[in-house]
């Protein structure tokens, strides 16, 4: 049985409708999915939303309507986002499903068994946007010389009674934990960030709430709903059947890594594997903290007015340009920009010029010249150093960059083997050995067909609509099956009319 692989995304707010960012993690995520799979791998991938908290509630009361009916019409929306975007989950998770309120119950009382919740009073500082708690030594003033949190958002003075979690007890397993296993938060800027957190000291955190009702209800304290990220955090689990000893289960945890933003990190490196550890559940192989998509170098907030609908991006520039301009103009870990610019840049020099126009050249000119049937690879030394310099791009390169996240890095490597094979176009010249050698042109265009077979492979987890075509296209031609005209794979974009309207 193959190698099993499991990789969620964090679960998104639906406090509002998605934004760019959204779509840029699970893209990402689902390019590594793809990716895995092309291995050989057995994967299982999750993404969902995270639909409890006071954010919601309030969210909800603001259009009139309750909770679960503003989750119910919100989560749709994200869940459409990723069936546009091609994104290949086995699980769509919502957090207000039945069974997710049994795990998170389920572990709720694994940790109370292991002596580390109990019953007092909170008072502290709490940001309903962050849906977290602050120490007042991590707070910053703005310039009204109001309290702001790290993120820069409002928090406000709250007193509740509160069951706590001994958040205090797992700072040295922690550590250790980190220790023993340096790749468990990548990229290594995120680890520093995390260790120097802990190093610093935890306190015992707070993790449920009584000032409303919107979430699932403590066990045995039916007055209390847990805390968001307590409950959020433990969708991962959800999805593989826990606490049941499913197959699913066996088969898929620890996940090899969960996919999350930066601004995310400390409860998935931090407060997660305390839970685990407290409720005697083994820990995931990795967090992975990518960095902000920023519009023209700038952070999106609904206040600017640059928040993006990924839809309409998709919609205007397809969905296999969206994802592979993310993917390559971005090294991922890091925050990165985008403009309508940049997107029609990097498409039309890439996709349309450069790879388009190799897959549409070659094959129009079997169509043409051999009556659209596929010739055999050629074995002169420049036929078989071009399939050399191909497949140490496609099964070297490549592969070595996307195990790590490091997508440009790949795809640069797969660039410089497709301009490889447009150069040995143009030296070959295969519409002047037309006249003169006909057999010869033969062999460069074989050679061009598996270099062109290679390379749509390889790139497939980044642009798999485009490539399913084109493979569809060359496999016709198996057997001595002629094949049809091509048409282009990446038409040539233009700027909307309102560029900054389009990726404001």
């Amino acid at each position: 049985m193959s190698d099993p692989f499991y990789i969620t995304t964090a679960i998104s707010y639906p406090n509002g409708p998605p934004h760019i960012g959204h779509a840029y993690e699970a893209i990402a995520a689902d390019a590594m999915a793809r990716f895995q799979r092309a291995q050989g791998r057995d994967v299982r991938f999750q993404t969902g939303t995270d639909e409890h908290g006071l954010k919601m509630a309030q969210a909800a009361r603001a259009e009139s309507v309750e909770p679960r009916a503003f989750a119910d019409k919100m989560s749709q929306l994200f869940q459409s986002m990723c069936d546009t975007l091609n994104i290949s989950y086995d699980r769509f998770i919502r957090t207000s499903q039945p069974d997710h309120y049994l795990a998170s119950q389920a572990i709720w009382k694994a940790m109370e068994e292991s002596g580390d919740l109990y019953l007092d009073r909170y008072e502290g500082w709490y940001s309903v946007r962050d849906e977290a708690y602050y120490e007042p030594e991590e707070l910053v003033s703005a310039e009204d010389g109001t309290k702001l949190s790290p993120q820069g958002t409002p928090v406000e003075w709250t007193v509740e009674e509160s069951w706590f979690f001994r958040l205090s007890k797992y700072q040295q397993p922690l550590l250790d934990h980190y220790a023993a296993n340096p790749d468990f938060i990548r990229p290594e800027s995120r680890r520093n960030e995390v260790v120097r957190f802990v190093e610093g000291g935890l306190k015992d955190l707070s993790i449920s709430r009584t000032s409303f009702d919107w979430g699932v209800p403590v066990p045995g304290s039916n007055q209390h709903v847990m805390y968001v990220w307590l409950d959020a955090l433990t969708n991962y689990i959800t999805g593989l059947g826990y606490p049941d000893d499913t197959e699913l289960w066996r088969r898929y945890w620890p996940a090899n890594v969960h996919l999350i933003g930066k601004d995310v990190v400390r409860f998935h490196a931090v407060y997660w594997p305390a839970f685990l550890m407290s409720a005697g559940i083994a820990l995931p192989k990795q967090v992975y903290g990518h960095g902000f998509l920023l519009s023209r170098g700038e952070k999106m907030s609904k206040s600017v007015g640059n928040v993006v609908d990924p839809m309409v991006l998709a919609d205007h520039f397809g969905v296999d340009a969206l994802r592979y301009f993310l993917l390559r103009e971005v090294s991922f870990g890091q925050d990165g920009s985008y403009s309508a610019e940049a997107i029609v840049n990097r498409a039309n020099s890439e996709l349309a010029n450069s790879f388009g126009n190799l897959a549409q050249r070659t094959l129009s000119m079997i169509v043409k010249n051999l009556g659209g049937v596929l010739p055999a690879v050629g074995e002169a030394a420049e036929d078989r150093e071009l399939l050399d310099l191909v497949r140490r791009a496609v099964h070297e390169e490549l592969p070595q960059s996307f195990d790590r996240f490091a997508f440009s890095v790949g795809i640069e490597a797969w660039i410089r083997a497709v301009f490889a094979c447009n150069a040995y176009v143009d030296t070959q010249a295969p519409w002047a050995l037309r006249k003169t050698d006909p057999d010869r042109m033969a062999a460069v265009l074989g050679t061009l067909v598996a270099a062109v077979r290679e390379l749509a492979q390889a790139i497939e987890p980044i642009i798999p609509e485009s490539v399913g075509k084109l493979l569809s296209l060359i496999d016709s031609g198996e057997g001595g099956t002629p094949i049809p005209q091509p048409t282009p794979l990446f038409p040539r974009l233009e700027l909307p009319a309102d560029s900054e309207e389009a990726a404001a």
